[in-house]
Parts: C-alpha cells; sequence; structure tokens
C-alpha cells in the first residue's frame, strides 16, 4: 500500500463519484445513450482523467449504459433512448495518474413501481453487505457469499457468468469477484491497502445470460429486469473504504 496509490485512487474516485451522480441527473426521459456517453467524455475531460473503458481492446465509449433485460456492456448509441419506466443502469470509469476507478449505478427513469424499487433495494443492500466484507484477512469468497446470500433471499438471481474485480495500475486484475461464492476462493485472503471493484450483476428472473448481436451486451436470455450496482473499495486499518 503506497501513499501515491491511495493519494491518486482517492482523488480519482472522487472525480468518478460526482460525474456518476451527474449522468444520473441527466439520464431523464427522452434523452439518447449517445448523449449521455458524450456527456461522460466531457465530464471526464474536464476533470482532467482520461476514459478507462475506451481504453479496453475493441471498445471505443467512455460508458456502458443498458436498460430493463441488459445487464452491462451495452454500447451508448443514440438509437437507445430512456423511456418512462425504464430501468437504466450506467457503467463507468476513469483513469487518474496512472490509477483506474470503476463504479455502476441503476436507477428508474420517470414512473417507478413498489416491485421495481424492491428489486434496486435487494442490489444496493447487497452490495453494502459486500463492501462490509473487504476487511483485511476476510476472503475474495466473503464477499461473494454476501453477494448471492442477499440477493437470493430478495428471490432474485445472482449472475455466475459476471464477475466484479481488483483494480489498480489495470482496469481488471486478479483476483476477480464472482457475485456466486466459489469455495477455492476461500484462499484468497484480502490484505490491507487492495483496491477492488466489488460489483452486484442479478435478475429478477433467471441470470442465463446471452450476448446481443451487437458483441458486447450481455442480457438476460428470458428478458427479465437486471440490476447493476458496483464501487471501487480501498481496505484500510478502519475497514473498507468507498472510493467512488
Amino acid at each position: 500500500m503506497t501513499a501515491e496509490k491511495i493519494a491518486a485512487m482517492r482523488t480519482g474516485g472522487a472525480k468518478l463519484r460526482t460525474i456518476k451522480k451527474q449522468l444520473q441527473e441527466l439520464a431523464q426521459v427522452g434523452v439518447n445513450f449517445a448523449q449521455i456517453e458524450a456527456e461522460a467524455q466531457r465530464l471526464i475531460a474536464a476533470a482532467g482523467a482520461k476514459p478507462n473503458f475506451s481504453l479496453e481492446p475493441g471498445y471505443h465509449w467512455a460508458t456502458c449504459i443498458n436498460k430493463n433485460e441488459g445487464i452491462v456492456h451495452g454500447i451508448p448509441t443514440e438509437d437507445k433512448i430512456v423511456e418512462d419506466g425504464d430501468l437504466i443502469s450506467i457503467d463507468l470509469g476513469l483513469l487518474w495518474q496512472g490509477w483506474n476507478l470503476d463504479t455502476s449505478i441503476s436507477f428508474v427513469a420517470g414512473t417507478s413501481s413498489e416491485q421495481k424499487e424492491y428489486f434496486m433495494n435487494a442490489g444496493k443492500k447487497a452490495l453494502a453487505r459486500a463492501i462490509g466484507e473487504a476487511v483485511a484477512g476476510a476472503s475474495v469468497y466473503d464477499i461473494s457469499h454476501q453477494i448471492e446470500k442477499t440477493i437470493v433471499r430478495a428471490g432474485f438471481d445472482p449472475t455466475w457468468q459476471l464477475t466484479g474485480h481488483y483494480i489498480g495500475r489495470k482496469l481488471h486484475e486478479d483476483p476477480y469477484i464472482p457475485c456466486v461464492a466459489q469455495k477455492s476462493d476461500r484462499k484468497l485472503k484480502i490484505n490491507l491497502g487492495d483496491t477492488m471493484a466489488i460489483e452486484v450483476m442479478y435478475a429478477a428472473g433467471s441470470c442465463d445470460l446471452v450476448e446481443a448481436a451487437d458483441g458486447w451486451t450481455y442480457e438476460t436470455r428470458d428478458g427479465s429486469l437486471t440490476g447493476l450496482f458496483e464501487e471501487t473499495i480501498l481496505v484500510t486499518e478502519n475497514g473498507p473504504e468507498i472510493l467512488t
């Protein structure tokens, strides 16, 4: 754990947190995904940072935006429009002084419902409980177990095909952090100074995912609603610190 890393990731995380809130405010009914992407590009540049998603091989955008059955990696094109009642997820990251940050938010645009609010609250609760396990001496299994247990008890299905991940000089670093607990991950111990992107990804129906025709978007095979919540975490002596 270096002072340089901590200072840079705290600053980068604060920048990304602010941008995430601004993009959520922009994503009103009638706005298209390309408009959200353009604003993300503008805000990241204005913050003096770089859009790290576009540094990934083959991907050219600062954000991944999905709605309803789309769970991750949605390309932000202008033909995709925010409609009333859509469950929107925005996934974005940035590179600040050589260090990566990554975060995601899900929300309902326009008119929501009791069922959708219950669905999203399950994801928020799972993320909070998972973050609570990010302490020195615990394991990756402990984080995954909280995600799986909380989502399943709420009546929903966590993904087994996608994972969270450690993060630092690279956007995606080992070890990966599944949404479904793997017994073998008990040996992957968490240390002070570790930085990780904990992601909760789940579906209202079956979280059996298929790749869309664009070659990037993953969506539920049964068309059921999906949720995505993610924060970048720093493991400190005082417990987990949410950087984003």
